[in-house]
């Protein structure tokens, strides 16, 4: 799979700096699978089938859009992480949407500094699979390259095997609790995700 190098990545963050609506479009566009990724593993039982992520992260870059004057980061990495703070704010928009019409006190519940956290966890865990997946280590900036390729690569593959990966790498379930999500025996859940893992492989390769 082709993805951006560093040095469109930035070139692209650049001209976003200096008011270029399209390239601040293009820049965002890189990352919708990235995002969409995280906002799926932090939809609890509760909003699953009812939430989308893709809506979820089409909010958060219309906020990015209309605040980017704001913004105050000066690298990619900043960026991200700017990103990842409209996206928390959105899913506890969700939820209190949600939940609170349940007559139910949310924010008990759920907090910016726990939603935060669980996202950096899942940040974390997908670089894990990244590394899992090469063949050799990389600097902050080609993992946040390789992040985005991963991401697409897992938006590429049939749902369940994306399904298995995520709530194996990203949600970190152990395979008796994925075997009741997915409605399969534990058994066949562990050849599932063997043949995930080997399917994304050979995406990556491509």
């Amino acid at each position: 799979m082709h993805a951006p190098t560093e040095s469109e990545i930035e070139s692209l963050f650049a001209a976003a700096r200096q008011g270029s609506n399209p390239c601040l479009g293009r820049l965002l566009a890189l990352y919708t699978n990235y995002l969409k990724l995280l906002v799926a593993a932090q939809l609890d039982s509760r909003l699953q089938g009812r939430v989308s992520p893709s809506d979820v992260v089409q909010d958060a870059f219309f906020e990015a859009h209309r605040d980017f004057g704001q913004f105050r980061g000066q690298s990619t990495g900043e960026f991200v992480a700017w990103l990842r703070r409209i996206v928390i704010n959105n899913i506890l928009r969700v939820v209190e949407q949600h939940v609170l019409a349940e007559k139910r006190d949310v924010r008990r519940e759920v907090s910016l500094d726990e939603l935060g956290r669980r996202l950096e966890q899942s940040t974390v865990r997908l670089e894990t699979l990244l590394a899992a997946q090469s063949d050799s280590p990389s600097g902050s900036a080609a993992r946040r390259e390789h992040e985005i390729l991963l991401a697409d690569a897992l938006a590429a593959l049939p749902a369940d095997y994306r399904d298995i990966i995520v709530l194996r790498h990203i949600e970190a379930l152990p395979f008796d609790e994925i075997a009741l999500r997915m409605h399969r025996s534990p058994g066949a859940v562990r050849m599932l995700w063997l043949r995930a893992l080997q399917k994304l492989r050979e995406t990556l390769r491509r």
